[in-house]
């Protein structure tokens, strides 16, 4: 019975005898980067982003559902647009969470930059055919440069311009309308005391369009006449600075009868420092005519000699309004031509 008396062993008294040793065992897999296809997973179209929560309409109708990302999807993440893949709790009940573990190849992408010096691009909206440009002719003025700007961004994405001119009886909009004649896009007027939206629905008919403009300008107001269900906060514009408040705190998709409508929040700028250099020209519809009968080696900048842009401001081909448009363009033209030195 002397191990009644035995003391009681500690940490430094255990051998190897004491040690557990695990079995090799040679049916078990070693760790593979290799994923699971998930043949089975769910489709559906990113409506909404929130704080990492995503809000996702399913492609049969059943509904909309949330869901977050795969880990190894983070870096890259989804926009507005984009169509996913989800496995999990696809289910519209309260506290489903499904997973996106694939984000479906992309057939244009809206896109943007801080500014014209800075080459990182920002995602705006994916699977877009049309981005809408709405502009007030006053209350704010309209500001035809940061139009240029969406244009040439719709041209690098391979969507169709649509310009829509808000409050319309508070000013003639006639001049702004001739401004961008020599293009081939779609104008609409709207007025404020009486919105009509049958030619914009006939536009939107069918399409994903991405709705854009300055802050003020009147782009809730009109989501919300087109989709009185959307219920989009509306403000005013400060009568001190001329600025429109921003109402739009994020990218939202809406529903139409045939189609989508895409709400962005009102900025004061656009970036472009993503847009090739060679692609700003051919952005400018009615100019990159006029710029085909350039000397091959022409930079249709200020100082180009011989610049079929300056031959036609001289002969007055282009008008008030077309030399204005040729400063823009050599004005984003110079910001990308420095970008790319950087």
């Amino acid at each position: 019975m002397s191990w009644l008396f035995e003391p009681e062993r500690g940490a430094h008294d255990l051998d190897e005898s004491d040690v557990r040793i695990r079995a090799n065992n040679k049916k078990s897999k070693p760790r593979t980067k290799q994923r699971p296809e998930h043949s089975d997973a769910a489709l559906g179209m990113v409506i909404a982003v929130d704080r990492a929560r995503y809000k996702v309409l399913l492609n049969d109708d059943s509904g909309e559902v949330t869901a977050t990302l795969a880990k190894e999807l983070r870096n890259a993440g989804a926009v507005v647009g984009d169509i996913v893949s989800m496995v999990g709790d696809v289910s519209n009940a309260d506290g489903a969470l499904a997973r996106i573990i694939r984000v479906e190849e992309r057939k244009t992408l809206l896109r943007r930059s801080a500014d014209d010096s800075d080459q990182v691009e920002r995602a705006i909206v994916a699977n877009a055919t049309q981005l809408m440009i709405v502009t007030a002719i006053a209350n704010p003025e309209p500001r035809t440069r940061l139009i240029d700007r969406y244009l040439a961004a719709a041209f690098d994405a391979g969507l169709q311009p649509i310009l829509c001119i808000t409050k319309t009886d508070l000013a003639d909009a006639s001049e702004l309308v001739e401004h961008f004649a020599g293009l081939d896009i779609p104008v609409v007027l709207t007025r404020s005391d009486s919105p009509s939206t049958d030619k914009i629905h006939e536009l939107l008919d069918g399409q994903i369009t991405v709705v854009v403009g300055h802050s003020g300008v009147g782009k809730s107001t009109l989501v919300n006449a087109l989709v009185p269900t959307a219920m989009l906060a509306t403000g005013n514009v400060n009568a001190v600075t001329g600025r429109g408040r921003h109402t739009s705190s994020s990218v939202r998709a809406i529903a139409l009868p045939n189609g989508f409508i895409i709400d962005t929040p009102g900025v004061r700028s656009f970036g472009l420092g993503h847009v090739k250099f060679e692609n700003l020209l051919k952005s400018f519809a009615d100019l990159w005519a006029i710029a085909k009968d350039c000397p091959r080696d022409c930079s249709h900048l200020l100082a180009s000699p011989d610049c079929a842009l300056d031959d036609a401001i001289a002969a007055g081909t282009l008008g008030q309004s077309g030399a204005m448009r040729v400063d823009s363009l050599r004005r984003l033209m110079d910001s990308a031509l420095k970008a790319d030195e950087k």
